[in-house]
C-alpha cells in the first residue's frame, strides 16, 4: 500500500516499565509495521522505563512525552493542546490507548483533535482502581469510537458498569510464540544457568511470573501452596520472577514458612523462554485479572498450568483442564494439590503443556491478533465521521 495512504495509527502508552500492558502495545507496533497496512507512531505519559529503548529501535520516529501531573490542573489542558497538534500534524487516524492513565488522556485528546477512531482499551477487572477513577473513566468511554476489551470478562465487566454492548469489542491478547521458544539444543542445565538458577540434578521448579508491584498478584497464595508442595515433593523449588516493591515483605514471608533455601527471586524476567523451558509447572495465583499475558507464555512454552479462576484465565485454559488446571481465588490448598499432581506424573504435565501450546496457536499467536485489530481499526475507520471529534456508534 502506497505509504500515503495508509492510516497512520498512535499506539499510546504510560510507560516504557516492563509489563503486560506495555509488552502488548510493543508487540502491536511490530505487526502494524510488519504488515505494511499502517503507518505507526508511539507516544507516551512517561518516558522512564526498560522498554524505552525497545520502541525507540521499531524506528517509528521520535516519541513524544506528554508528562502529566493532574487531570484537573492547567498542565492537562496544555498537554492536550500539544497533543491535539502532534495529532494533526502526524494526520492521526487511530488512537489506540493501553489502559487508565492513556485512556483518559488520549482518549480524551482524540476527541479534542477529531481523530476519527478512538480506541480505549479495557485489560483489568476489578481490584486496581479507585471507585472515582472507575466513575472518570467510564465518562470518558463515552468519547471513544469502541473500548477494546482483551477478554470476554473485561467485556462483562464493562457492561456491569453501564458500558453498551454496541461498543465494546473483544480482541485478545496476542503471544510472539518465538519469544517463549528457545533455542535448538538447548539443555536444562543451560537455560538454569542464563537465568541465575541453581544447576542441581532432580530438582523440580514451580514458577509464577508476575510483577511484584500490586498485591493483587497475591504472591502469598503461591508462597502458602509452596509450602504445602514442598511437604509433598522435597525436590520442588519455586521461582517467583519478576520486578516490584513487595519483593522484600515476600522474601520475608518465604523465610516465615519454611521457604527460605527453596524459593527464587531472579528479578525482572529477561530469559523467559530459558525460564520456562527450566520450568516444571507454571502458576498464576491473581485475585483479579483481565487477560493475563503470563498464562499465554506459559502454554505457548509448552509448559502446564495451575491458575485461579479470575478473570479471562478460563476463556485461556478452556473449560475442559485439557491445558490447565482452574482453582479458585486464595485456595491455595487446591493449587497446592495440583502442582502435586503435576510433578508425580510428568508424562500428564508433559501432554498437557502440548495442548497449551497448540491452543495458543490456534487461538492466541500474533497473527490471530493482527487481523482480529486491523478488522477493529476498519470498522472504526470505516464506520467514523472523518474529521469529527464523534463518531457514529458502531455495531460489534
Amino acid at each position: 500500500m502506497n505509504s500515503r495512504h495508509r492510516p497512520n495509527v498512535l499506539l499510546m502508552v504510560d510507560s516504557f516499565d516492563v509489563g503486560g500492558a506495555e509488552g502488548q502495545i510493543l508487540l502491536l507496533a511490530r505487526l502494524l509495521l510488519k504488515s505494511g497496512r499502517y503507518g505507526v507512531r508511539l507516544a507516551c505519559l512517561n518516558r522512564r522505563g526498560k522498554l524505552h529503548a525497545e520502541a525507540e529501535a521499531l524506528g517509528v520516529g521520535p516519541i513524544p512525552e506528554f508528562p502529566l501531573t493532574s487531570f484537573y490542573d492547567a498542565n492537562m489542558a496544555r498537554q492536550l493542546r500539544r497533543f491535539r497538534a502532534y495529532a494533526r500534524e502526524q494526520e492521526i487516524k487511530v488512537v489506540h490507548t493501553d489502559g487508565f492513565y492513556t485512556n483518559v488522556f488520549g482518549i480524551t485528546g482524540g476527541a479534542v483533535a477529531g481523530v476519527p477512531a478512538r480506541v480505549a482499551f479495557r485489560g483489568e477487572t476489578a481490584g486496581w482502581r479507585t471507585r472515582g477513577q472507575d466513575a472518570l473513566e467510564r465518562f470518558v468511554y463515552r468519547l471513544a469510537s469502541v473500548v477494546h476489551a482483551n477478554s470476554e470478562a473485561c467485556k462483562r465487566y464493562l457492561l456491569e458498569r453501564g458500558v453498551p454492548e454496541r461498543r465494546i469489542a473483544v480482541v485478545y491478547n496476542g503471544l510472539d510464540l518465538g519469544r517463549v521458544t528457545p533455542a535448538p539444543g538447548l539443555t536444562r542445565a543451560e537455560a538454569l544457568a542464563a537465568c541465575g538458577l541453581p544447576v542441581e540434578e532432580g530438582r523440580r521448579f514451580v514458577t509464577i511470573v508476575a510483577n511484584m508491584r500490586h498485591e493483587v498478584k497475591d504472591h502469598p497464595m503461591f508462597l502458602r501452596a509452596a509450602r504445602r508442595v514442598r511437604e509433598a515433593v522435597p525436590d520442588a523449588a519455586f521461582v517467583c520472577a519478576g520486578e516490584g516493591e513487595l519483593i522484600p515483605s515476600l522474601k520475608a514471608l518465604a523465610e516465615e514458612l519454611g521457604l527460605g533455601g527453596a524459593v527464587f527471586f531472579p528479578g525482572r524476567c529477561d530469559r523467559v523462554a530459558e525460564l520456562l523451558f527450566a520450568s516444571d509447572v507454571c502458576v498464576l495465583s491473581s485475585k483479579a485479572e483481565g487477560f493475563s499475558n503470563s498464562i499465554l507464555e506459559y502454554m505457548g512454552a509448552a509448559r502446564p498450568v495451575v491458575a485461579t479462576d479470575v478473570g479471562g484465565a478460563r476463556e485461556a485454559l478452556g473449560e475442559d483442564n485439557a491445558a490447565g488446571y482452574l482453582v479458585a481465588s486464595g485456595d491455595d490448598e487446591a493449587l497446592a494439590r495440583h502442582v502435586i499432581e503435576l510433578l508425580r506424573d510428568p508424562e500428564a504435565a508433559r501432554a498437557m503443556g502440548e495442548r497449551g501450546r497448540a491452543r495458543v496457536e490456534r487461538l492466541f499467536s500474533d497473527r490471530v491478533q493482527l487481523e482480529r485489530t486491523a478488522a477493529l481499526y476498519d470498522r472504526c475507520l470505516n464506520g467514523g465521521k472523518k474529521g469529527s471529534s464523534s463518531s457514529e456508534t458502531l455495531e460489534w
